[in-house]
């Protein structure tokens, strides 16, 4: 049985991860309506806005940036699995963790401090658009950060849950791509 302080950390950053997941997921409609809108604005009115036309792009972003965790966290990310699918709960376990430690986490940790340099710039001058859109590209630069730090919060959800079923402590109850199907 696993120890409730893992399992409830566990839990705790899967929510996170859910809330954000489904949250975001919600700004696929959003945009969809507002590129609606601009569509028929244009060619129905004559009528232009920049400022809509860099909200699809801000959502757009947010939609990749803040879905990445919930991606990882629901395996529904891109996976040359031609060796994983083959291998056992604890076999997929253990590739799990490895790529967690010496890929996920290194390269999140690369990207949150590479980043933030160039985002601190951004905010320093509160950098608006340069063609009159939405003042706020110090904000959209900032879901780098928050992605990275996302991706660490569900890394460490993925690490515990590894451990945990390598340890024979959790079941192995994700399915394969093929179950999904």
């Amino acid at each position: 049985m696993p120890h409730p302080r893992h399992l409830g950390l566990l839990r705790g950053l899967d929510a996170v991860t859910d809330l954000v997941g489904r949250a975001t997921a919600w700004l696929v409609l959003a945009m969809m309506a507002v590129q609606f809108a601009i569509v028929v604005m244009r060619y129905i009115f004559g009528v232009h806005s920049i400022a809509l036309q860099e909200s699809v792009m801000y959502m757009h972003a947010m939609v990749f940036m803040l879905g990445a965790a919930w991606t990882l966290r629901h395996d529904a990310h891109v996976r040359v699995d031609i060796f994983y699918r083959k291998r056992s709960p604890r076999g997929r376990a253990s590739t799990d963790l490895f790529g967690t430690l010496f890929l996920l986490l290194p390269v999140t940790l690369y990207i949150l401090l590479g980043s933030f340099g160039y985002v601190s710039s951004s905010w320093a001058i509160l950098e608006r658009s340069p063609d009159g859109g939405i003042p706020a590209v110090f904000l959209l630069k900032s879901l780098i950060l928050v992605m990275a730090a996302l991706l660490l919060l569900q890394g460490i959800a993925q690490l515990i849950r590894q451990t945990l079923i390598l340890k024979g402590r959790l079941s192995s109850d994700t399915p394969t791509h093929e179950e999904k199907l």
